[in-house]
């Protein structure tokens, strides 16, 4: 156990798992897809121990936060910088797509590789028909509407809670949360230590199985070379590339601003961002470093634990940056794909569709998320098909920085609301500096030590004869010592 231990929390080590496990995939496909198995084991147990985690994190933080001055502002202040920095993640994605146009320059050779697997993938779906004409369009269903409802608002907590649908299950408790924070202490005392006891065990439970992360990341790694062809990899490096690059220097700014909140040197904020960093990157969950980060914002970093308790578990869900990013250079690289040029007021869709997609796609993790891009190139009117067989095959790749800057903006989104509300911060008292004190300075030469002993060795021996005198004057025969008479009662007279 101890070695699993330094083993997960060691970078060198996990990059190791992860070069084993791409030269067992490499030479050893069968048991590259083996390995998969044990991926899943992670991830069920994970998922196991994390919803549960995340409904009692999310309740211990809103009763927090609504104890503390003005609850409603501020929330209403964490909600809209969550959506400034999503809209910034869609816009910086846009604008960086458009000046470096991924996927424009690919060679035809390449294109029509990429033509092939999507060929490929639509005749192992299907065949599908593209109706430009409305009437021809087939009757709408309304179970999907029912749905997307029941997705949103659930109709049974239990049943949100084992399908793993994070969305509902975050609705249901902030509901419960908002209904035990109005009553009183006496009356959710024994509750609230019940929750406390939940709290830690799965806590415990989530640490425990994070330090299975090295077999995970060899695992995974082989499974991956395994089933992907090389040429796919490098037929997709632009956008591979580009994002993995943007998304960086996000979380690189990202981790400016916390260390700036905070107030601390900069390898000290980092080292407490390591432990839920390393999970983000490994794991296929945004849910499964939510104990690292509360720990690290709250106990490392000391940002208020309240606001840490209700910010990380939501933004594992809804503050989906990451996948803004992800989406807006999505619909820039099939755009290019596909030899269409996008107009200014077709970037600026661009930007809206990602921003919306990734709300869209809240308490959706791993593939899942590349789904959620046909509502952007839906807009653009964009071939859909591209995005599920093209992004699907390197959505392993992509997933490890869409986590890592999802947990990261969270992180920010924390640094900054932890401030307080505007009309709480205090001004800066504009006054001048005091000037520095001088320290006072004792010198002495030898002359002045020799004088400085002299007089204390005549003090000593004046103090010497005068007790000398005085011993000899009270024993005179003429002097008499006055004494205390008693009477015959043996009282003093």
């Amino acid at each position: 156990m101890g070695l699993l231990k330094k083993l997960s929390a060691s970078p060198p080590a996990l990059v190791a798992c992860l070069a084993a496990g791409a030269l067992v995939g490499r030479f050893a496909p069968e048991l590259g897809s083996v390995t998969a198995v044990l991926g899943q084991i992670y991830l069920g147990v994970v998922g196991m121990a994390a919803l549960p985690l995340l409904v009692v994190a999310t309740f211990f933080g809103l009763r927090q936060t609504l104890s503390l001055p003005q609850p409603g502002q501020r929330v209403l202040m964490i909600a809209a910088l969550a959506v400034v920095l999503v809209a910034g993640a869609a816009a910086v994605g846009t604008a960086v797509g458009a000046i470096v146009q991924p996927g424009s320059g690919v060679d035809r050779e390449t294109r029509e590789y990429l033509g092939a697997l999507v060929q490929r993938a639509g005749a192992a779906a299907g065949d599908s028909e593209i109706a430009l004409d409305s009437a021809n369009d087939p009757p709408v269903d309304p179970s999907a509407d029912a749905h997307w409802s029941t997705e949103l608002v659930p109709d049974n907590f239990f049943r949100v809670l084992a399908e793993g649908r994070s969305l509902g299950i975050l609705l249901c408790a902030i509901l419960f949360g908002l209904a035990f924070a109005a009553l009183g202490k006496g009356e959710n005392g024994a509750l609230t230590g019940v929750f406390e006891a939940i709290y830690r065990a799965l806590e415990t439970i989530i640490s425990r199985v994070n330090l299975f992360i090295p077999i995970l990341v060899f695992s995974m790694a082989a499974y991956f070379v395994a089933g992907t062809d090389a040429r796919t990899i490098a037929a997709m490096s632009s956008f591979i590339g580009w994002f993995v690059l943007v998304a960086l220097a996000f979380c690189a700014a990202a981790v400016a601003v916390i260390r700036r909140q905070s107030g601390l040197p900069l390898p000290q904020v980092m080292l407490a961002l390591k432990a839920p960093a390393l999970i983000s990157l490994t794991s296929a969950s945004t849910t499964a470093s939510i104990p690292d980060a509360i720990e690290a914002m709250s106990s490392k970093l000391g940002f208020s634990r309240g606001i840490v308790e209700l910010v990380t578990p939501m933004s594992s869900v809804f503050l989906r940056s990451g996948a803004a990013l992800y989406y807006a250079l999505v619909a820039i690289f099939v755009a290019n794909l596909y030899g269409r040029a996008l107009a200014p007021e077709e970037l600026g869709l661009t930007c809206v569709g990602a921003f919306l997609a990734s709300f869209a796609s809240s308490g959706s993790n791993s593939a899942a998320n590349v789904g959620f891009a046909s509502l952007v190139l839906g807009m653009l009117q964009l071939p859909a098909e591209a995005a599920l067989a093209l992004f699907l095959a390197v959505d392993l790749i992509c997933e490890s920085p869409r986590n890592l800057l999802t947990l990261l903006t969270g992180c920010t989104l924390i640094a900054l609301v932890s401030r307080g509300l505007p009309s709480e911060r205090a001004p800066a008292v504009d006054s001048a500096p005091l000037p520095a004190l001088r320290p006072v300075r004792f010198a002495f030469t030898r002359a002045d030590l020799v004088v400085g002993a002299g007089c204390v060795v005549v003090v000593a021996v004046l103090l010497v004869v005068l007790g000398i005198g005085v011993g000899m004057k009270s024993g005179e025969p003429g002097v008499r010592q006055p004494t205390l008479g008693l009477d015959n009662a043996g009282f003093a007279k």
